[in-house]
């Protein structure tokens, strides 16, 4: 079944990502009313969240920003297939980024790398970071059901030279790194909600206390010893981005435990309350708030 599925929908998506802007996003603009009038995929979520991250806000201004988000999220769906066959070039002129120099910077001074972001306007296209560091950086990723697609993706998402790292098996793949003396730069959007009973740290999220939040960036820069770095995207205009690195330290192990994580989620959430149509709004992100169990409470 997984290879019939693969098959079946695999021309579909040769099709697609071989086709020009201009055609793609006329596709989005009928994609979103299916999505947003008939299918109303997760707009309960979505309205739910706006309304808890945006409490002084009236309804009518929710719908504005639900509206222009699912817009967005369907740009981002053709944009995602779009991904798989652009020349590099191409992405170059849709997502720039402003200062990969210091990146470099960074690892020439032998410096191991982790940068943390959210899932905010195109993360997808981030992967073509590679063809401008001096070392590739990685990223990890959720395993697919199918592994005809997941192969598929795997291949597609490293063709500019990055590397994509299975979650589970991310921190022995560190390890490894740190055995053989390599340098990393590793991608991580931490900013989806954690499973309760792994939870290690609760606070604030767009005004909402208590949720639990991750740490593992922060844990793993002051194993490891890395610069500790936020990338700000911005959505210029349809289709196309910029991203900026903002480097936070290059000594994590001299902060207290989870202030660096406490940096991480306010600098993401000003970059969520500037443009809040570009955020993720559909995962639910307030699903484990006021389940803060009193061991862990302050």
């Amino acid at each position: 079944m997984s290879y019939l599925t693969y098959i079946l929908l695999y021309p579909l998506i040769f099709i697609f990502s071989r086709l020009p802007f201009w055609l793609l996003y006329g596709i989005s603009d009928g994609l979103y009313y299916i999505i947003y009038y008939i299918i109303r995929y997760r707009k309960k979520v979505v309205f739910y969240n706006l309304q808890l991250a945006f409490p002084d806000k009236t309804a009518s201004e929710h719908r504005q920003i639900a509206q222009k988000f699912y817009r967005h999220f369907a740009d981002l769906i053709v944009e995602m297939i779009k991904a798989f066959h652009m020349p590099l070039k191409q992405m170059q002129k849709h997502l720039v980024f402003n200062n990969p120099e210091l990146l470099n910077q960074l690892s020439a001074e032998h410096k191991n790398i982790i940068v943390v972001s959210g899932h905010y306007a195109n993360w997808e296209w981030v992967f073509s970071l590679a063809n401008q560091t001096n070392i590739s950086p990685m990223a990890t990723y959720l395993k697919i059901n199918n592994p005809y697609f997941e192969k598929f993706m795997l291949k597609n998402r490293s063709r500019f030279g990055g590397k994509l790292i299975e979650t589970k098996q991310l921190r022995e793949t560190l390890k490894s790194y740190a055995k053989n003396k390599q340098l990393f730069i590793l991608g991580l959007l931490a900013d989806q909600s954690p499973q309760l009973l792994r939870a290690k740290y609760w606070r604030s999220f767009l005004g909402q206390a208590e949720i639990p939040v991750f740490t593992g960036p922060e844990e793993l820069a002051k194993k490891y010893q890395a610069a500790y770095v936020f990338m700000h995207i911005n959505k210029i205009k349809r289709g196309y981005y910029t991203a900026d690195f903002e480097l936070i330290t290059t000594e994590p192990q001299t902060y207290p435990d989870y202030q660096l994580t406490d940096i991480y989620i306010d600098k993401l959430e000003k970059m969520i309350k500037a443009q809040p149509a570009y955020y993720l709004w559909t995962h639910n992100r307030f699903k484990h708030m006021g389940k803060q169990p009193e061991n862990k409470k302050k």
